[in-house]
Parts: structure tokens; C-alpha cells; sequence
């Protein structure tokens, strides 16, 4: 069995609402104590290409297409704030300056890795932007502000950043903006967690540069996570080329199909705010039927090349809602392995992409 190598997003408060075709959210940032506006705070949805900064009042407003997002509303030397929303709405966001304690300077100045970068830059570039042909394609354009800690007790690297991470992904035409929370890999398990807010913004290019971004963002959607999640949605599971086998309750290693994901004991339709929810009680095998995996990816799993199709194994811990866009919620519910746990930031697509 593959070693087990995933990922979790961690998505802080919640705010759910009903979705439209369009929507507009807007509001004010302010300081939680002295209520006075914030100015220049940053207000993006994840993952998307969708943000804004306030004006001098502390106001924000942003139009978004229909779908769910977390909105994100970071300051400097404030904590962040994570809302989620599916419609139209007016907030009121207060934001808690930090203060950091004395024993936390304490403890990072003990673990830290003077020279981290050095040592350990190109495993982190490899699991967090990812070691695939788009990942090779990426730049990681300020790596001094990531910093390296080591716990030798606990045999684990946190890896934290002093600023939002800078990356161009020439493959796909995008520079994101990463506010990475934390990276941390435990190497008795061989598993890593990073959780942060990504901003995407479009490149600029010629023409020709723009038509290979294009074909690039198609082939990388096709049989993606996002892909996924929008067919499950949308009811195409299987017109899409999808395939769900369950892991048998009591044969180890055996997984069985599910003939219909749409069936009442895995699957739920809400109306009221226009999502899906599923929940499998069992980890389910993933496999996409219209394309072959990648040799790159058959080579880094050690797979025979007459493998046919990529196939994801996932353990989902409490039911998922999705809604239009492909978003889903709570992402930390949601544990990859396999294919979808190779493909990291630098084959990401934002939630706002759709393919023509």
C-alpha cells in the first residue's frame, strides 16, 4: 500500500446562506476594540480569482458568480477571519489585533532552523507546490519569508510564513497569493498537513501564451477534485467518467461499486440553499475513465505503467456539502490519497474557473 500522503485545508467559522444566479456581498472591517475602520484590509474569496481591499471607511464589496466561497478578511498585525457564503449579504467583520506571548517567542526561537531553506526548501517546494510537469513550471518568488521549525520530540517540521508566499505557475497563468497558516510534516507517519487562503490572479500575456494557459487549465480540470465535486453536483457522475467503489465492511482491501451515489443512504439534494450533501461510512476508491495517469505520477507511486486510469482514495470523516462551483465544506473532512493527494498547489484551479 502506498504511504499515506494527504492534505487538509482548515476552514475557521461558518456562514451559510442561499445562493443566486450573481450575488454581492458587502460590508465594513473594523478593529474589535476600538471599532474604528480598518483601512487597506485584504477581502478575497479562497481559492478563487474574486478579492478586494476596504476604502477609508473600513468598506468592502464584491460580486461574485453563484456558488459557495469562504471569504477571508486579513490585516496586518490582526488575526484572520474566515466567512463563509453562498448569497448576497451585508457583514460586519471585527478583527482581533495579536499579541504575541512571551513563551511563543520562546519556543520559536529554540526549534527553529537557522538555515532552512537550505535544508529543507526543496521538500517543502515538492509537497506543497507539488512535484508534477505544472509544479515544475512554478516559481516560488519570496522563500525568505518562510521559516523551518523542528521538533525533535515529536519528529515533525512546521514550516510558517511572516508574509503571504509569492508564486507565478507559468503553467496555468496564474500568480497566487498563499497566506499559508502552517506546514507541518510528521515523519513517523509520512503525512503532511498545510492549511492557509490562496488568492489567484490572471497573468498577462500575448495571445499564443493565453491559448497554451487555456489548454494547460483544461487538461488540469479534467479528472481534478474540482471536476469531481462539480459532477457529483450536478448528477453526471457517471456520464462524466467517474467510478465509486467503497471499501468492503468486512473483507480488507476490497472495494465494491456503488451502483448509485445518488442513493438516500450516501446522498442528500437541499433545496432551501441549493447544495448537495454525501457521506460514505467506509473509504472509497475514485477512478476517472477518461484519461490515462500521468507516466510522472505512475513513476512517484510506483505503479506499473499498464495501469489504465488515475484513482483517488478517500476517507471522508463527516458529511460534505457541495454547491454549484465545485466548493465544498468542511474541506478538513475531507482526507486524499492516491492520485488527488499528488496533485498540490501548482496544479490547482481556481473556483471560479469553468471550462468552455
Amino acid at each position: 500500500m502506498q504511504k499515506l500522503r494527504y492534505f487538509l485545508f482548515f476552514i475557521a467559522t461558518a456562514f451559510s446562506l442561499t445562493t443566486s444566479a450573481q450575488f454581492t456581498i458587502s460590508g465594513t472591517v473594523l478593529d474589535s476594540s476600538s471599532r474604528e475602520p480598518l483601512f487597506n484590509a485584504s477581502v478575497f474569496c479562497q481559492n478563487t480569482t474574486s478579492g478586494t481591499v476596504t476604502n477609508k471607511d473600513g468598506a468592502f464589496s464584491l460580486t461574485l458568480k453563484s456558488g459557495g466561497y469562504d471569504l477571508i478578511f486579513s490585516f496586518t498585525g490582526y488575526g484572520t477571519q474566515t466567512i463563509r457564503v453562498t448569497e448576497k449579504g451585508t457583514l460586519e467583520i471585527l478583527l482581533i489585533k495579536e499579541e504575541k506571548r512571551l513563551e511563543e517567542v520562546i519556543l520559536t526561537n529554540t526549534f527553529e532552523v537557522k538555515d532552512g531553506w537550505e535544508k529543507y526548501g526543496d521538500f517543502f517546494t515538492k509537497n506543497f507546490i507539488g512535484a508534477t510537469p505544472n509544479s515544475g513550471k512554478c516559481i516560488l518568488l519570496n522563500p525568505e519569508v518562510l521559516k523551518f521549525y523542528f521538533y525533535k520530540k515529536s519528529n515533525r517540521l512546521k514550516i510558517l510564513a511572516t508574509e503571504p508566499v509569492l508564486i507565478s505557475n507559468n503553467a496555468l497563468g496564474y500568480n497566487l497569493r498563499y497566506q499559508l497558516d502552517s506546514f507541518v510534516y510528521y515523519y513517523k507517519t509520512d503525512n503532511y498537513i498545510y492549511r492557509g487562503f490562496c488568492l489567484y490572479t490572471e497573468m498577462e500575456g500575448e495571445d499564443s501564451i493565453k491559448n497554451v494557459w487555456k489548454t494547460n487549465r483544461a487538461i488540469a480540470y479534467e479528472g481534478s477534485k474540482l471536476h469531481f465535486m462539480r459532477s457529483y453536483y450536478d448528477s453526471s457522475i457517471y456520464e462524466d467518467g467517474w467510478v465509486i467503489d467503497m471499501l468492503d465492511e468486512k473483507v480488507d482491501k476490497k472495494f465494491n461499486r456503488v451502483t448509485n451515489p445518488y442513493d438516500s443512504l450516501y446522498y442528500g439534494a437541499l433545496d432551501s440553499t441549493l447544495q448537495i450533501e454525501f457521506w460514505y461510512p467506509r473509504v472509497l476508491s475514485i477512478a476517472y475513465t477518461n484519461k490515462k495517469p500521468e507516466s510522472e505520477y505512475l513513476k512517484k507511486m510506483n505503479l506499473p505503467k499498464n495501469v489504465e486510469y488515475p484513482i483517488s482514495y478517500i476517507e471522508i470523516l463527516n458529511t460534505i456539502a457541495v454547491t454549484e462551483n465545485g466548493y465544498y465544506y468542511d474541506q478538513k473532512d475531507w482526507i486524499n490519497q492516491g492520485y488527488w493527494s499528488w496533485k498540490n498547489v501548482g496544479d490547482q484551479l481556481p473556483y471560479d474557473y469553468w471550462p468552455d
